[in-house]
Parts: structure tokens; C-alpha cells; sequence
């Protein structure tokens, strides 16, 4: 493993210790980089997964971090007039500049900059749901509810 996924995912664990949660994050020998490649190296099924996915605010140039159930496309409809402006994907430099990490290892937490947090209302069925540690092989476990408390996101009908 790189010493910057070894300081992306440190980062991940010390912002889950400042926020009071204790989770164990698990390193795989596989990329965990898709939802599908993650449900299958953990186990669980793939709309466990809590997959961050990063917009870019066409007007104000905000980053926005959508955490998804790992079936849901986010309908960027939606996401638009909930923020009250149009967004586009984040490209890879964007995604690295605002939350520090790289695309397919971006935490709900950690961020270096300051991002919009909206939570997927679909992952409100799960007891337990999965999200990036830092890395592209890296995940830990929380609930809804936590996900909600240490990201301070909104939750919301972003699905297609």
C-alpha cells in the first residue's frame, strides 16, 4: 500500500475518533473501488454500500459529496434543485483537491475542504451500511444514523 493511502485512510480514523466512533476499518487484498467489488469482498449485499460520489456546483464551484446506496444512480436533476443550482461530475484533480482523497476511496469523513454532504435516503433501510476508508481497498461499518451525525449530511431523495 502507498504511504498516501496509508495517510488518507490514518486521516479517515482520526476524524471517526473526533467525532466519538469507534469503527474498525478493514483492508482488502482486492479493490473495493466499485460497490459491487466491495459487497463482494465484505459479504453484504450491494445496496449496503454507502459510495461517495463528488459533484461540482456550476455556479458557486462547491464541492458536493453525494453518499449513494451502491444500487442508486443519482439523478443529477434532483441534486440541482435541491441545491438550488446545476452540478456536473467532479473530475479526478477536483475530487483530490477538495476532499484529499482519490476516486474510489472517498470517505464520508476526512475531507481537507469544505464539502456539501447529502446522504441517499435509500440507505436509511439498513441497520448497517459500508463506505470508503481513505483508499481504494480500505471500508468500515456504521449505521445510518452515524453516517447522518459524523458527516452532518443531509439526507435526501437523490435516486433515479
Amino acid at each position: 500500500m502507498s504511504s498516501s493511502a496509508v495517510g488518507s485512510v490514518g486521516r479517515v480514523r482520526a476524524a471517526l475518533t473526533a467525532v466519538g466512533l469507534t469503527a474498525e476499518i478493514k483492508e482488502f487484498d482486492a479493490s473495493t473501488r466499485t460497490a459491487a467489488d466491495a459487497a463482494a469482498a465484505i459479504g453484504c449485499d450491494v445496496a449496503q454500500i454507502a459510495k461517495s460520489l463528488v459533484f461540482r456546483a456550476k455556479e458557486s464551484g462547491r464541492a458536493i459529496l453525494v453518499i449513494a446506496s451502491g444500487i442508486n444512480r443519482v439523478d443529477e436533476k434532483k441534486l440541482s434543485a435541491l441545491l438550488g443550482e446545476k452540478v456536473g461530475k467532479a473530475d479526478a484533480d477536483f475530487v483530490r483537491t477538495e476532499t484529499g482523497f482519490a476516486i474510489g476511496g472517498v470517505a464520508p469523513v476526512g475531507h481537507i475542504g469544505n464539502v456539501v454532504v447529502l446522504i441517499d435516503q435509500d440507505l436509511q433501510r439498513y441497520s448497517d451500511i459500508w463506505a470508503a476508508a481513505g483508499a481504494p481497498n480500505a471500508v468500515f461499518r456504521l449505521s445510518p444514523a452515524d453516517l447522518q451525525r459524523v458527516t452532518n449530511g443531509r439526507v435526501a431523495d437523490l435516486a433515479q
